[in-house]
């Protein structure tokens, strides 16, 4: 008899348990099955060079970042002021990715907030954001010298996360 008023409890108790570990994760911090794999392969138009592509490949033997982000973006537009910070740093370049966009817009966001990039490729149709598995955007990977993605940040990046874990990773994979 007591058997069957303990399992419902224990059940209870269990779920309890990973509500409260589910509750305490940072949901920026999703864990992506492309951490510590090879980058995703692609070839895309570059956004103000639509007759260039880009490639990650041409960035083999140095650490770089990746940005997700696209004009209709607020978050983006929020986080903008710390990626120019970040590319006036020299740390590594930043490539943007501008993601399910209009050419025109994002030109017209990037001459009237500043480009922090080095280029911009033009992901018109998200494809190349679905191969990095993006869940929205804005989105942030760092990649080793080698193509293989050591960190993916989800949302946007702040000056505390940049100190703290961007800064630091990227000074340390340099190193490698």
């Amino acid at each position: 008899m007591k058997a069957k008023f303990l399992i419902p409890l224990v059940l209870f108790l269990v779920l309890a348990v990973f509500l409260a570990i589910g509750l305490n994760r940072d949901p920026h911090e999703v864990p992506s099955p492309l951490i510590n794999k090879l980058a995703p392969a692609f070839e895309i138009p570059q956004l103000s060079e639509s007759n260039q592509s880009f490639s990650p490949a041409s960035m083999k033997g140095q650490v770089w970042v990746l940005n997700v982000w696209a004009s209709w973006c607020v978050a983006c537009r929020e986080e903008h002021p710390v990626l120019v910070e970040l590319g006036k740093s020299k740390i590594a370049p930043i490539i943007g990715l501008d993601y399910k966009d209009k050419r025109e817009d994002a030109l017209a966001m990037l001459a009237k907030q500043g480009n922090p990039y080095q280029l911009s490729a033009f992901d018109s149709n998200g494809r190349v954001g679905i191969d990095y598995g993006v869940y929205g955007v804005p989105e942030t990977y760092v990649i080793d010298k080698a193509g293989i993605i050591r960190f993916k940040h989800i949302g946007p990046i702040t000056m505390d996360l940049l100190n703290k874990k961007i800064y630091p990773l990227i000074s340390e994979l340099q190193k490698s």
